[in-house]
């Protein structure tokens, strides 16, 4: 597979589009509603139902929110789990008819970008994380159908590529991890040149910036929305682990060691925010991937996972102090986590168009 495209097939970046960061405006935020049937809560789906019913009623105060849904019989069960939680549904709250087998729409829903006139958005090849879990057809083809409700211009870029892998400033800088994009098991014929050129041309970034190794226990392969996030254009946030005994230790210290070393396209350091970790947290045994850095922001509210561990206020204290604007709320993630993945995870926002 090669990077270089046809001169007759305009990219993304050809026609002035580019991914904005996550804390400009929204139209909506986009959810995939879990299945009893699916995979990722074993023996804890009971609580799940009514955490994303919570979820989109909160993130709904202020901006609309859609959720794809697998089939008839799941969309009654979806409404009658909004109507408990006294959720603004078919007001603010809409439902469409787009199955996927698992509900982690950051790294299957639509990537959206947008140029001066047009949103647009970016159909990128799925595979759940390395092949990991088949199928994941269906979850892969939901970018097509939300493009095609919308409306939208429809880019697809041959590239396997997470939304939970990527992080922007909405000025052209783009943070990643050696981890999961370089992985084989994702894009084995592609070099690092090549899919720095795709995320070029699809996204709009001018700036690539790499780290190292994602936290233990992701099955992600490190996906960056666990490890550092921008909250402004010249700010980012990451965590950091404080015991030199955690098994997180020496991976976050070279990272945040490789955070100090980048500049930015004017050559100027980054400024850089340290967030806690809460420590190890394991269920039957196993390490779970719980992570303050995987919250959520949207239009009012900023969604932080809290794990009933001390630091979870100090974590929301220092985000509040971050997004002045918003209301940065702690929300309870102990039953998500089981799911390997927390807010971040489970959202995909649709940037209103200028």
């Amino acid at each position: 597979m090669s990077s270089i495209l046809p001169d007759t097939i305009p990219t993304p970046r050809a026609l002035g589009f580019r991914m904005p960061a996550e804390w400009e405006r929204h139209n909506a935020t986009w959810l995939t509603w879990p299945r009893p049937e699916g995979i990722s809560f074993p023996d804890g789906f009971e609580t799940i139902p009514a955490l994303w019913a919570g979820l989109a009623k909160l993130l709904a105060e202020g901006e609309e929110v859609h959720i794809n849904v697998f089939s008839p019989g799941h969309e009654a069960d979806i409404r009658a789990a909004l109507k408990k939680a006294e959720a603004p549904v078919d007001k603010r709250i809409h439902l469409h008819p787009f199955p996927a087998y698992e509900p982690w729409c950051r790294d299957h829903g639509p990537i959206f970008v947008r140029n001066a006139s047009e949103l647009a958005v970016v159909d990128w090849r799925y595979n759940a994380w390395g092949d990991k879990y088949p199928p994941c057809d269906l979850d892969d083809a939901v970018p097509q159908h939300v493009a095609k409700l919308l409306g939208l211009r429809l880019f697809s870029p041959p590239m396997i590529l997470e939304g939970g892998s990527i992080e922007v400033n909405g000025a052209g800088t783009l943070l990643t991890t050696e981890a999961c994009l370089l992985n084989k098991n994702r894009n084995p014929n592609l070099t690092q040149k090549e899919i720095e050129n795709y995320l070029r041309e699809y996204l709009g970034a001018e700036q690539i910036l790499w780290l190292g190794e994602g936290i233990v226990g992701d099955d992600t392969d490190g996906h960056i929305d666990d490890l550092t996030r921008f909250v402004d254009a010249t700010t980012m946030v990451t965590i950091v682990e404080d015991d030199p005994a955690d098994e997180n230790y020496a991976l976050l210290c070279e990272n945040r060691a490789r955070l100090e070393a980048m500049r930015d396209p004017q050559g100027r350091s980054w400024r850089i925010v340290e967030l806690p970790t809460p420590g190890r947290i394991e269920k039957e045994g196993q390490r779970l991937p719980a992570s303050y850095a995987n919250f959520y922001i949207a239009n009012e509210v900023v969604v932080v996972p809290g794990f009933n561990h001390p630091n979870d206020v100090k974590a929301r204290d220092i985000l509040q102090g971050l997004f002045p604007t918003r209301r940065v709320v702690l929300w309870p993630s102990l039953d998500l986590i089981w799911g390997l993945g927390a807010f971040h995870c489970i959202t995909q926002q649709q940037p209103a168009a200028l």
